[in-house]
């Protein structure tokens, strides 16, 4: 299983000062030599972390991959199809939210949802949708034409008793299998920390886990390459052989 490192949280410091430090460009390139297969990183409508010039900086200097994460909306679909990363993940965006607290609507917004696809498509990027493990979605998501889903793992990951954690770890390897199934690449995301991690690793047939949140934290006391080899490390020990 591929481990995505989010540097979002990099931009968060860096915006809190106004600084150019520290550097998303430094620390997406040592997280390359630490082991990170692809960087992620999540421009805003409002700006809050990421910004135009970083994505410009960043895509002719990464060595693995730019998995760029968007809300569906003209202005970031033009922003895309110009700086062409590899992947393009589209996902639900609200300004008040502290981050992205859901997966898209695919039902209720398919068509809009499908046309920025078709045009991403059309510019040669690979399209990825942030959604529920929800069967209709991805049921709308195959009739999309769309190569990959992107799992939202935030609601397991949020649930502290056992219970309701097993029940959401069912429901997110039901969508896995169904979606593995119909032939969709299948990557997840959003919550996931050094305890929570092991058991979504166990599940199979899951491609790439993006992780950014906790990574940063952890680095704080450990240092950055020492905090994304500790979770690569994670991830290899428990991926189903």
């Amino acid at each position: 299983m591929l481990l995505g490192v989010n540097i979002d949280h990099i931009a968060t410091i860096r915006q809190a000062r106004g600084t150019h430090y520290p550097s998303v460009v430094k620390a997406a390139l040592d997280a390359e030599k630490a082991g990170a297969d692809s960087i992620t990183l999540h421009l805003r409508e409002d700006r809050r972390h990421m910004q135009d010039q970083d994505l410009y900086e960043l895509k002719p200097l990464l060595t693995t991959k730019m998995n760029l994460e968007l809300a569906p909306t003209d202005e970031m679909i033009k922003i895309a199809l110009d700086v062409k990363p590899q992947d393009v993940c589209l996902v639900p965006e609200r300004r008040e939210e502290r981050t992205t607290e859901g997966g898209l609507d695919i039902v209720k917004n398919y068509n809009s949802i499908k046309d920025a696809c078709d045009r991403l498509a059309a510019g040669g990027i690979r399209v990825s949708l942030f959604i529920a493990p929800n069967i209709k979605h991805i049921e709308k998501v195959i009739m999309m034409n769309v190569p990959v889903i992107e799992i939202h793992t935030g609601h397991y990951a949020n649930l502290q008793d056992k219970k309701p954690r097993l029940e959401e770890l069912t429901n997110i390897e039901n969508a896995v299998n169904f979606s593995h199934e119909a032939g969709l690449i299948i990557n997840a995301g959003h919550g996931l920390h050094y305890n929570n991690v092991k058991e979504i690793v166990k599940i199979k047939n899951i491609e790439e886990l993006n992780i950014g949140h906790s990574i940063v934290a952890e680095a704080l006391f450990v240092g950055w390459k020492r905090a994304i080899k500790d979770m690569k490390k994670i991830i290899m020990e428990n991926t189903p052989k």
